[in-house]
């Protein structure tokens, strides 16, 4: 009984010494949590200016207040502001030094782009000028065009953002089209949406599409349509439906746009405008929302271990200056313009942690350009081990 009672004292002191030493303070019983990794990466944000913001960032989620830094600040450049306007940045899967891209809008010439760029170089690779289906571009309709994308192993799918919405399925070697496959076949009759997005799962056996769909008014209401496909029937250009659902938000202001599966694909990370969204990967299911506190959330993109995501964001309220860096103003007011910003969410936490970083502001102002608007909205990364 004593042997007993004289182990339970030993093992009662280890205890109280382990709570004494992981304590915060004497006012609280919190331990104090693990470090967190901090992680390295190149960043690819697209924007309109013909060009990716190349961001070399660190990501500590230690640093509460400011958990991403820009180390190094960048381009890559696709072409000019007049012809290769961009929303979509994706490195192939087989070659973390290429990355393909499509255009938001019509060139001068009337045609839309799809391309590929090596990044070690900066050198565009491929170029192909697209005459502009008649389905979904004709008459006055001129923009927008392809925003997100996804892709198989031999395949780059560039989603047309507008209406009709489709799906293109490109060959990766050479960027030949294969299929043009319309959400219409999917039952959406054009004019009952407003935009169409989409990507691929991790594991390629899924495509998934989001759509911003229209009330009777013709305007934005709010609700957004998920539906997965099957990646195989997609590459023979037809669509199967796998999972569907809908979730709703603000009219007019809750807006799908890109989005990643985790690299597990049991969770999406969804880009929603005012707000963000997390869903389950197999049903679609909402597993946290969260209002967007930095900007306009436009794309959602995880770490390779799923633990946080770096959100692209437009903030509209950046303080536009001249070349001398003096602030510009108008009737006794700071004149604002749009910045493209990165932020940081915590998924075990289920928030949106710190301050947002610019991946443009800075360089433009170095340029002589903040007095210029900067448009980012899809992001792609290159983590180092």
């Amino acid at each position: 009984m004593k042997k007993i009672l004289f182990i339970a004292l030993i093992v009662s002191l280890a205890f109280g010494g382990f709570l004494a030493y992981t304590a915060i303070d004497s006012k609280t019983s919190i331990v104090t949590a693990a470090k967190a990794k901090v992680y390295e990466a190149t960043v690819y944000v697209a924007g309109h200016g013909g060009h990716f913001a190349k961001a070399d960032v660190s990501i500590d989620p230690n640093n509460a207040d400011d958990p991403i830094k820009v180390k190094a600040l960048d381009k890559v450049d696709i072409g000019d502001t007049k012809t290769h306007k961009t929303h979509d940045a994706r490195i192939d899967s087989n070659d973390s030094t290429v990355m393909f891209w499509s255009t938001y809008q019509l060139d001068p010439n009337g045609k839309q782009h799809v391309g590929k760029s090596d990044l070690k170089t900066g050198k565009v690779l491929l170029d192909i000028a697209m005459d502009p289906d008649k389905r979904s571009t004709g008459g006055e309709k001129k923009m927008p065009i392809y925003c997100a994308s996804g892709q198989s192993k031999d395949f780059y799918m560039p989603v047309f953002m507008g209406s009709e919405g489709y799906v293109d399925v490109l060959d990766k070697k050479d960027l030949k089209l294969k299929h043009r496959v319309f959400i219409s076949d999917l039952g959406y009759k054009p004019g009952t949406y407003q935009f169409v997005h989409g990507v691929n799962s991790n594991k390629m056996d899924k495509f998934l599409l989001n759509i911003t769909m229209k009330g009777e008014d013709g305007k934005m209401n709010g609700k957004v349509d998920f539906v997965a496909v099957d990646m195989k029937e997609l590459e023979k250009g037809k669509f199967k439906q796998v999972a569907k659902a809908t979730h709703a938000g603000e009219p007019g202001k809750t807006i799908s746009f890109r989005m990643y599966y985790s690299k597990d694909d049991k969770l999406i990370f969804q880009s929603a405008g005012d707000r963000f969204w997390l869903l389950d990967g197999g049903t679609l299911a909402m597993v946290d929302h969260k209002m967007s506190a930095g900007g306009e959330n436009h794309d959602a993109m995880p770490t390779p271990d799923d633990k946080y995501a770096l959100l692209t964001v437009r903030d509209g309220k950046t303080e536009a200056c001249d070349a001398e860096g003096k602030p510009i103003m108008k009737d006794g007011k700071n004149v604002n313009i749009t910045d493209g910003k990165l932020h940081l969410y915590d998924v075990d936490a289920k928030k949106i942690v710190g301050k947002t970083v610019s991946t443009c502001f800075s360089c433009h102002k170095a340029m002589g350009l903040g007095d210029k608007t900067a448009i980012l909205c899809g992001l792609d990364a290159v983590y180092k081990k």
